[in-house]
């Protein structure tokens, strides 16, 4: 690959990051309803894709209105009960397969509570601590994509994500690093979220490469086309999926620094 092929997708890449950042800040920003609504759109347009890669085009577009629906109702509903509620939701999906019915479930189901987990960051844990981990998740994939295009080097795993370089990955995690420092500062943590930001940047990563495997397994390049130069809405916030996961799971327990 040529240096000229390396960077030959930054330019669409950024104007799209661009317009999704500011659509992000405003809907963060406003919280309440509009940041729920965004978040349910988001999550059935992600199940929407993960039914078209496998093997479910037919009802794809009515499983994407089930799991907005669903994420609609999980939220009137106590977390005891919305849980369950979304990992029913994701056991019909998977019913309605043929094949690969166990992938499209655990699949689906973390779709699903990553969504209802980030609802819970932003309105229940607070504005900062949501932010926190979109910082980590960008600075992570950004300091991955600088690294791997510029230094190279040895693959992480080629047989899953070929582009994907020891480099930048262990450069996400510096900066995760950075990040979590920086908002331990601000948010009165000192620097204990350093080593909870790395922890959170791996989670990211891991999400990363399970629908990177999955799109490997199933032959596509990208789960769809919606956003220019990053493919689809998966391909986007793959990795936020893994980390607002583990930030969830975190503040159900408790766990979470400087929130009871």
């Amino acid at each position: 690959m040529t240096r000229k092929d390396r960077w030959s997708d930054l330019n669409v890449r950024l104007i799209s990051a661009g317009v999704m950042i500011v659509l992000g800040i405003i809907a963060v920003w406003l919280g309440g309803v509009p940041f729920t609504v965004a978040i349910w759109v988001l999550g059935g347009a992600m199940v929407w894709e993960l039914s078209r890669m496998l093997g479910g085009q037919a009802w794809a577009p009515g499983m994407g209105v089930v799991a907005s629906l669903a994420l609609a109702l999980a939220w009137l509903l106590p977390v005891w009960l919305a849980l369950p509620v979304l990992i029913a939701v994701a056991c019909f999906g998977a019913w309605q397969i043929a094949e690969r019915r166990i992938l499209f479930g655990a699949f689906a189901a973390a779709i699903l509570l990553a969504c209802y987990a980030t609802l819970l960051l932003r309105i229940e844990a607070g504005m900062a601590w949501l932010l926190w981990v979109v910082c980590v998740v960008v600075a992570t994939d950004v300091a991955g994509y600088v690294a791997g295009r510029a230094l190279g080097g040895p693959k992480l795993w080629p047989a899953i994500s070929p582009k994907k370089t020891w480099s930048g990955t262990v450069a996400g995690w510096l900066a995760a690093g950075v990040m979590g420092a920086g908002f331990g500062i601000f948010l009165g943590e000192g620097t204990g979220l350093m080593l909870l930001s790395v922890v959170l940047s791996v989670a990211g990563q891991a999400g990363d490469i399970w629908e990177s495997w999955i799109k490997r397994r199933v032959g596509v390049k990208d789960s769809s086309n919606l956003i220019p130069g990053h493919g689809g809405v998966l391909d986007r916030f793959d990795a936020m999926l893994g980390a607002t996961l583990l930030a969830g799971a975190l503040w159900l327990f408790g766990l979470l620094p400087g929130i009871i």
